[in-house]
């Protein structure tokens, strides 16, 4: 396995800036980012695996937060996200979570699939909200269908809050990347933990500087 469940580390810098996390080197394409990015060829992405996933909000809108000094601030849109990217492991038993954070107007998470229903669930879960689920199935979606999954149920809930059925709230594509090594594993670590330091140069922020 890839390491254990890792919450979004919410800190600061308060030494100054010159102290502050350096921006990990890993290649990174804006371009690719704000779009589905090309599968590889008769690859199976119901696998087990590591996955590093970017999904943005509709024309990069920041309605989920905002940061200052380094620190995310989310608001009630952006907890609500955080909720249901958690409910996402809690529904599916052969998912767990690594590193993720909720940005302003994006997610960037390492999601692992594994290779059973290994942690003991009952085979349901209470959704944000309340209702209880159907039994999950054994067979593993594939990446896509939990990102679906997890873009349904988090607009659904954001509607209900801003009162406005049948908006959306995310871009329809994402950005995905499949881990290949631990060390590429622990630079996608740093660059989640280091997001929100290099926010005024985010390629996805759009009244930033990069």
């Amino acid at each position: 396995m890839y390491g254990a469940v890792r919450e979004p580390r919410r800190t600061r810098c308060d030494d100054g800036p010159t102290n502050c996390p350096k921006r990990p080197q890993m290649k990174y394409d804006s371009e690719r980012h704000n779009r589905r990015s090309i599968r590889l060829m008769d690859y199976d992405y119901s696998q087990s695996g590591a996955y590093f996933v970017t999904i943005c909000t509709t024309d990069r809108a920041s309605v989920l937060g905002e940061i200052s000094d380094g620190q995310v601030s989310l608001n009630e849109l952006g907890e609500i996200v955080a909720e249901t990217w958690q409910w996402l492991e809690r529904h599916y038993e052969y998912l767990e979570l690594d590193e993720w954070l909720v940005m302003p107007n994006h997610l960037h998470a390492i999601v692992v699939i594994g290779d059973s229903l290994c942690r003991g669930a009952s085979g349901s879960a209470l959704i944000p909200g309340g209702s209880r689920t159907a039994p999950t199935a054994a067979r593993r979606k594939p990446l896509g269908r939990l990102i679906g999954s997890f873009k349904t149920v988090s607009t659904k809930q954001i509607n209900e809050i801003r009162k406005s059925p049948g908006m959306g709230l995310w871009q329809r594509n994402y950005y995905e990347h499949v881990i290949r090594s631990e060390k590429s594993l622990n630079a996608i670590r740093e660059y989640i933990e280091a997001n929100p330091f290099h926010w005024q140069d985010d390629p996805e922020n759009p009244d930033g500087v990069g």
